[in-house]
């Protein structure tokens, strides 16, 4: 899975820990996402999604890996 986290975060001007915060993780747990070194819950994707006021599938994208 891949994201455009770091993009919507820039759009609100918000850092890592600021929207760690907000979500209820770790700024590593928001770092590891961006990376695509974290495959996170429906619980969390939904709280960010939910933050942002996108659908969840606007910020988080399945890879053509993920499909195989």
């Amino acid at each position: 899975m891949t994201n455009n986290l770091r993009v919507e975060r820039a759009i609100k001007n918000i850092t890592q820990e600021e929207l760690a915060k907000i979500v209820g993780v770790s700024r590593q747990t928001i770092n590891s996402i961006e990376s695509n070194k974290y495959v996170l819950s429906t619980m969390l994707a939904l709280r960010i999604s939910e933050y942002f006021k996108k659908p969840v599938n606007e910020i988080f994208f399945l890879t053509d890996e993920d499909r195989n």
